[in-house]
């Protein structure tokens, strides 16, 4: 069970105790910010990505977007979602799931800049009904391969 790699990853950082989970779907961000009484921008939502056959992870706030033209500059490449059927190969989490935490060590993560504004964010953590509250700065601790990015563009 995907819950399970995220909190066997956790617990190096003595953070799987911390892990949210919830009576009801946390699948979107919406239903996340509902399940845990949040504004939905402080939902840390993960986005996943292929970039000819490398994986990538993009961790950003719940109200932003990829900006086509900033992904395409940093990536030299037009974003292309995976599948639901690839997330699942390629991540280890289904959709409604996906986190950084407990991914096969060759998917790339990045963590947008979006989500320094904030206090805390709460990314999923690996199940459709879960989550953790992390400061930004615990998140970049506990993804140590990861590198800030700046991709989006704040949805209006």
């Amino acid at each position: 069970m995907s819950i399970e790699k995220a909190r066997e990853y956790l617990k190096q950082f003595g953070a799987e105790d911390r892990i949210l989970e919830f009576p009801v779907s946390s699948a979107t961000v919406e239903l996340a910010a509902q399940a845990l009484g949040c504004e939905p921008c402080r939902i840390a939502k993960t986005l996943s990505f292929a970039i000819k056959e490398k994986t990538i992870l993009i961790v950003m706030a719940g109200d932003c977007k990829i900006d086509n033209a900033k992904y395409k500059a940093a990536f030299h490449i037009k974003a292309k979602m995976l599948t639901a059927d690839e997330v699942i190969e390629r991540v280890g989490h289904a959709i409604g799931g996906v986190c950084p935490f407990g991914v096969p060590e060759n998917v790339e993560i990045y963590l947008d800049e979006s989500l320094k504004r904030f206090q805390s964010v709460y990314p999923a953590c690996g199940s459709s009904n879960s989550a953790i509250e992390v400061t930004p700065e615990e998140l970049k601790n506990y993804i140590p391969t990861s590198t800030w990015i700046d991709v989006c563009k704040q949805a209006i």
